[in-house]
């Protein structure tokens, strides 16, 4: 899982690197120490094997000199009005930190190896200032390492860890992909352990949101998004011709997918959660359709896989998926010429999980199964007279009412990106007025046929026709007592 490093972050890096520090004169200015100074300059500017057998024969000072040690600060706490200077010990920092295989192993041996860090994260309110970005990035490693090294982290990393996350999460709320990049990277070298995911999705609307946002973007949709990209409506055909949307780059693309594929080993956690706030499915099956390469296809189909794999999800999210049309997607990515074979191998799980669940499925769960997820379609049964006539009072009386109770839930919102829901719930009101007209009061206590005459003036030609067909039915027995 190992990425490139953000070219964004290698920019400011090698700015620093290129810049003058008057280190004699932070020395006496008490700045720095002599002692400090000659640990600097001898890993400063020289080879890498020379760096690291520098420090590897002195470990223990060098990690004095960063975190402080029993007698002495850290140089980041005691330049801390040198802006300069901090800069320039975050990035040798993070130099010795890749250079030195053992130093970051031995900073998390320290009593306190997030001391000098915290505080740097809240020194500034702008997220583009290089000693933020730098910090991220100096903690990342750290916090990283710990996670790996230990079942017992060192004191004080989930404090490190969440404040790390606020701060990444304020770079995925620009509009510079370069700065986002910089935190999907690190959000990806932190999501390692059980831990660190269940934090990071307690940080949800931080985290999680702005990470929605991006892959909405790539699929061309907004938070509130066309009918027919979330309901399933869209063709296959159509929608990979579209293609994804160039407000998001590929590499970005993919370290937002990885993020996220990360989070879902804790599909059970996440699962609901994900669907509920985010419509995460629509999202991503419509993903899966634009997808251009296979290393973004694999990401998709896992991650679907992970969220649908616990037994406690599949009740609630297979309908879902079924709704959305990812079946008849994933026959067609059958059809393409893919090679990788942890694909290969998700793509056919997926199949036959859901082979599995449509084959128990009679017509009325199908239906029901539609309707508790909250949005509609036009599916077969909508428009059956049959399917009306076999199951409607089944419909108004199974589980004390649920399916009436929900369709109520669903007419009361207004559907502004999606009026065709609206039209559907008018439509079945229609026809179990129809085929219940004994049950019609149950509706009406349900605020139901109110909310339908409401709508025979909708902006929506479709809405105003099919709530005055359901009004119509009611008419029929308007002079009943």
């Amino acid at each position: 899982m190992s990425l490139d490093p953000p070219t964004y972050l290698n920019s400011v890096q090698n700015n620093i690197r290129a810049r003058p520090i008057p280190w004699d004169g932070a020395v006496r200015t008490g700045n720095i120490t002599d002692d400090d100074l000659k640990k600097i300059k001898a890993v400063d500017k020289v080879r890498k094997e020379q760096r690291r057998q520098t420090v590897e024969s002195d470990l223990k000072a060098y990690q004095a000199l960063i975190l402080g040690g029993d007698e002495s600060k850290s140089v980041l706490e005691s330049a801390i009005k040198r802006s300069d200077v901090i800069q320039y010990m975050l990035v040798l920092t993070g130099d010795l930190l890749n250079d030195v295989p053992n130093l970051p192993t031995l900073l998390t041996q320290h009593p306190d190896p997030y001391k000098p860090f915290i505080p740097l994260l809240n020194s500034s309110t702008n997220p583009e200032d290089p000693i933020l970005l730098l910090t991220s990035s100096v903690l990342t490693t750290i916090i990283s390492t710990a996670q790996l090294q230990s079942s017992k982290p060192p004191p004080r990393t989930d404090e490190a860890l969440s404040k790390l996350y606020e701060y990444l999460s304020t770079l995925t709320k620009t509009q510079d992909s370069g700065l986002q990049d910089i935190a999907v990277q690190e959000y990806s070298a932190l999501l390692r352990t059980k831990k660190a995911r269940e934090l990071f999705w307690s940080q949800r609307d931080e985290t999680v949101e702005p990470l929605v946002t991006i892959l909405r973007a790539a699929a061309g949709a907004g938070k509130d998004s066309d009918s027919t990209l979330w309901s399933g409506g869209a063709s296959i055909r159509t929608t990979t011709d579209a293609g994804l949307s160039s407000a998001v780059g590929l590499q970005l693309l993919y370290h937002v997918l990885l993020t996220l594929w990360q989070l879902s080993f804790e599909g059970t956690l996440v699962g609901k959660g994900l669907e509920e706030e985010h419509e995460i499915f629509a999202l991503y099956i419509q993903l899966l359709r634009l997808s251009p390469k296979e290393k973004t296809t694999r990401l998709l189909l896992s991650t679907l896989l992970n969220l649908l794999l616990p037994p406690n999800n599949r009740a609630a999210l297979l309908p879902i998926v079924i709704s959305a049309r990812l079946p008849a997607l994933l026959s067609n990515l059958k059809g393409r010429h893919l090679t990788d074979p942890d694909l290969l191998e998700d793509l056919q799980t997926l199949t036959e999980m859901l082979g599995e669940y449509t084959s128990s499925q009679t017509t009325f769960d199908e239906y029901a199964s539609e309707v508790l997820t909250g949005r509609l379609r036009w599916s077969p049964p909508h428009r059956e007279d049959t399917f009306w006539r076999e199951n409607s009072r089944k419909i108004l009386d199974d589980s004390q009412g649920q399916l009436p109770k929900k369709l109520a839930t669903i007419l009361a919102k207004d559907w502004e990106e999606d009026k065709q829901v609206l039209a559907i719930a008018c439509n079945d009101v229609g026809w179990l007025v129809k085929e219940a007209p004994e049950k019609r009061s149950q509706l009406e206590k349900l605020g139901i046929k109110a909310r339908v005459m409401e709508l025979m003036t909708d902006s929506d030609e479709s809405v105003r026709w099919e709530s005055l067909r359901a009004v119509g039915e009611w008419l029929k027995y308007s002079f009943d007592k």
